[in-house]
C-alpha cells in the first residue's frame, strides 16, 4: 500500500506526517507493508527542506524528518492507494486532480482518522490541520499533537484490516 500525505507547500505539514505516521506505522509491525511519503500541491517550495520549525518539533518528538519538499504530479496518482490531504483546500485541490487523470487513489483528509472527529463529513473545515507557516512554535507543536492523533487512528484502521 502506498499513501501519500499532501499539504500546500510539502515543508510543515505533510512531511511531518508523513515522518509520524512512517514511525507508527513501523511501531505497528505494519512499516514493510506501507510506503508514506508526501507532496504539495504547489510547486513554490519545490526542492527546499522542511521547515526549521517543522525539524524542530518533529525530532522533539522522536521522529526522523529528511526531506526534499516536491510537489505532487499526475502521473504519480496511478501508484498511489491513499492520499491523506491536511485541509480542505488541499482536500479539493486533489480531488480536481485526480478527476483529471482517470486514477482512482482514495482520497481522504487526514484528520478524518482522529477518533474523536471521525463524525465530521469530510471535507468539512473542522478537519483541518491547520497551516502552522505563519505562526508560532506553539502552533507547530499543535500541527504535531493533531497529526499524531490522526496517524494513530489510521494505524488502528490498518490493524483492523479496513479499506480505507
Amino acid at each position: 500500500m502506498r499513501i501519500t500525505v499532501v499539504c500546500l507547500g510539502n515543508i510543515c505539514r505533510s512531511p511531518v506526517g508523513a515522518a509520524v505516521l512512517r514511525a507508527k506505522l513501523d511501531q505497528a509491525g505494519l512499516g514493510d507493508d506501507v510506503l508514506v511519503d508526501s507532496a504539495g500541491t504547489g510547486d513554490h517550495t519545490q526542492g527546499q527542506p522542511a521547515d526549521p520549525r517543522s525539524i524542530s518539533v518533529a525530532e522533539q518528538a522522536g521522529y526522523v524528518l529528511q526531506h526534499a519538499a516536491r510537489q505532487i504530479q499526475p502521473e504519480w496518482l496511478f501508484g498511489i492507494d491513499l492520499l491523506l490531504a491536511m485541509d480542505r483546500a488541499n482536500y479539493l485541490d486533489l480531488q480536481e486532480l485526480v478527476a483529471g487523470t482517470g486514477a482512482s487513489p482514495r482520497l481522504r483528509m487526514m484528520r478524518s482518522f482522529d477518533p474523536l472527529l471521525s463524525h465530521i463529513a469530510e471535507p468539512d473545515r473542522a478537519l483541518n490541520i491547520p497551516n502552522p507557516y505563519y505562526g508560532t512554535l506553539d502552533d507547530f507543536r499543535s500541527m504535531l499533537a493533531k497529526i499524531q492523533a490522526s496517524a494513530d487512528g489510521l494505524v488502528e484502521q490498518l490493524q483492523a484490516g479496513a479499506v480505507l
